[in-house]
């Protein structure tokens, strides 16, 4: 335990600016372990705060993890190059998640150093003449590992092996699970609250965590727990325990305290805000933004602060690679130099491209959907990377000197033109698709006049679809070329937004909460920000347009909880909150049971539709194995610790 927290500590050091700028980084001195009266010094305690964001890096951004918090959920199943890491998640008969395929295990395998740390420092600021304030940076990582921990396994430990929310500074190989209800109100309530009570509303260096971040997982926590107590649809539990509160409230209580505690941070946000577009909430240029509230932080002007290298990346942590699973290999396409077939779109540092792994897609239904409106709304453009341009000119070799090539219909493209585009609806006239990989390489369509090649929404398989600007590399030192395209991306990972506040407020006011703002105008705030586009960021051109009545007025007059759940798609789509969501509401099985899309090799555009089995033990991931193996345990009690089904 103690070797692995200074490995966050050293590899994974977190690159915190203060507000004046970026003069003042948290620094870490390297240690050989830790005692438990280094906790005790003022150092210590500095330093167990600096480990807090620094693991976020190990969560965040981790493509495994991301991929259990995505794949087989509506917004994402296996791509073609998928091992079974994807496939088992997706549920659909090509794999089983089990205790060794699980990738939850990235998260049980960092949260509880987090925790064990946070405890050291509760247990001895005060010691040390550390601020209140600082002390609550602490409680709220451990509740918020807390949080993420018992959403995903159900009841977890609080004792770690010298008693309940305390210190451990010796390996226990020993361990009991603590019920739903005892995590939550024996840990994450009362670190919570009391880290929404003592920080302060301006962070003390950009990205450290204040009241409103604190408030939005307070109210998280409160929604979720409503939703458990309530139990719609009969999900088991684990460990067994009665759904009542211990603390005597009901699940509408909970409903109540997460809609007060939303529309209180919403009241009163500090430095946070809405942005005016949702272009800029995204746009790698634009990173750090008053929208963004936490982050598990990358740069690109140290390894050393970054974590990991600045030119090649390894697929493990704490590199953010989450956006290579969802990126297909675009370089595949074809154009024309004369009679000789060459790559025009070549891989690149870029937001729109980045490192092509094939692992994860998006079923049809997100496009046709979830985006069925890509004309008021600006996040589908703000989401997807749609229309693949020439870059062959930033080769550096070859084909830098060529100043054209021959595409779909004979016709003549330029470097920045576009090659192929992912069209946003079903045109009027027939795509003509070939039956194999055709000119374009990669199977895609010819219209007539268009010197791109094209697939339509239904046209979307598991080797070719839009891609994902939204996590897409952005680096500065490109220098007029291809840059580092191997590299993990060295953008921060976004953990929380100021934008979910209201996505909160409203899913409680849908479950019955009431209060001065109701479920339809808390949605039409995004709603009308979503209409207002400065940016075609597919066009590649400046747009100005404001849809905001139009989105307004569509949205229902009465919103429940799946409008609510497609919102939060289109406003946080890819983001890792998916699984979460369709876990917490019980809507798993009903919205994402069955999807459709094509098949693994090129030129197979005609969609099969994929049924899911989701069991009622699919709500929870199994504890992973490697934490069954290493405790001194009989058979039995193993057995009895495993979550059923596993």
């Amino acid at each position: 335990m103690k070797k692995y927290i200074l490995k966050n500590l050293i590899i994974g050091s977190a690159v915190l600016c203060s507000l004046a700028g970026c003069s003042d980084i948290l620094e870490e001195k390297p240690h050989d372990f830790y005692e438990p009266s280094y906790f005790k010094t003022e150092q210590g305690v500095i330093q167990g705060l600096t480990s807090h964001y620094a693991h976020l890096r190990w969560i965040y951004g981790q493509a495994y993890f991301y991929n259990a918090c995505q794949t087989g959920t509506d917004e994402a199943t296996y791509a073609q190059s998928a091992d079974g890491n994807f496939k088992d998640h997706d549920l659909s008969g090509v794999g089983v998640v089990t205790p060794m395929s699980s990738r939850s295990d990235v998260l049980w395998n960092n949260s509880y150093y987090d925790i064990n740390t946070a405890s050291g420092i509760i247990e001895n600021a005060a010691a040390v003449g550390i601020a209140s304030n600082l002390v609550a940076e602490s409680k709220f990582f451990r509740g918020f590992d807390y949080f993420l921990l018992v959403q995903t396994f159900g009841g977890v430990p609080l004792d770690l092996g010298a008693g309940e929310l305390k210190f451990n500074s010796k390996p226990s190989r020993y361990s009991k699970r603590n019920t739903v209800p005892e995590v939550y109100t024996k840990a994450i309530f009362p670190d919570l609250v009391a880290a929404v009570k003592e920080l302060p509303d301006a962070p003390r260096l950009t990205g450290t965590v204040t009241k409103t971040v604190a408030r939005l997982f307070l109210a998280k926590a409160y929604l979720t727990y409503a939703w458990w107590l309530e139990n719609p649809n009969n999900i088991p539990t684990y460990p067994e325990a009665a759904r009542t509160d211990p603390d005597g409230h009901n699940a509408q209580w909970y409903f109540q305290e997460a809609y007060n505690l939303a529309v209180e941070g919403i009241n009163n946000p500090g430095p946070y805000a809405l942005l005016d577009s949702f272009y800029e909430v995204n746009s790698g240029s634009n990173d750090r933004n008053k929208e963004v509230m936490l982050y598990a932080d990358r740069t690109e002007s140290s390894e050393y602060y970054n974590g990991s290298s600045l030119t090649y990346g390894n697929g493990g942590s704490p590199d953010n690679f989450s956006g290579w699973m969802v990126t297909w290999n675009y370089t595949a396409i074809r154009s024309k130099n004369g009679s000789a077939a060459v790559s025009s779109v070549q891989r690149e540092a870029n937001q729109f491209l980045g490192r092509p792994w094939t692992r994860m897609a998006p079923p049809i239904e997100v496009f046709t959907n979830t985006f069925a409106d890509k004309t008021n709304d600006s996040r589908y453009d703000g989401t997807f990377t749609t229309v693949f341009r020439g870059n062959w000119n930033l080769l550096g070799t070859g084909l830098t000197n060529v100043a054209s090539l021959t595409n779909a219909n004979g016709l003549t493209v330029r470097p920045g033109d576009a090659i192929l585009t992912f069209l946003n609806d079903e045109p009027a006239t027939a795509i003509t698709y070939p039956s194999g990989q055709g000119d374009s390489g990669v199977g895609a369509g010819v219209l007539p006049g268009r010197a791109d090649y094209v697939i339509s929404p239904k046209g979307i398989s598991r080797i070719v679809y839009p891609g994902f600007w939204k996590l897409g590399p952005y680096r500065t030192d490109n220098a007029g070329g291809l840059g580092q395209p191997n590299a993990a991306s060295t953008r921060p990972f976004p953990v929380a937004k100021f934008s979910e506040l209201y996505l909160v407020a409203a899913e409680a006011a849908a479950k019955g909460a009431t209060g001065s703002l109701s479920a339809r105008s808390l949605v039409n705030v995004l709603r009308a920000r979503a209409g207002k586009w400065k940016w075609d960021n597919n066009g590649n051109i400046a747009k100005s347009a404001d849809n905001s009545a139009a989105m307004t007025s569509a949205t229902p007059t009465v919103v429940d909880v799946n409008y609510i759940l497609a919102e939060r798609s289109r406003e946080f789509f890819g983001e890792g909150y998916r699984w979460y969501d369709l876990v917490r509401t019980q809507k798993w099985n009903e919205l994402a049971g069955k999807y459709s899309i094509g098949g693994s090799n090129y030129g197979q555009h005609t969609p099969e539709v994929v049924t899911r089995t989701i069991d009622a033990h699919h709500y929870l991931r199994p504890i992973p194995q490697a934490q069954m193996d290493g405790m001194e345990m009989s058979a039995d009690e193993k057995a009895a610790y495993q979550n059923p089904g596993y």
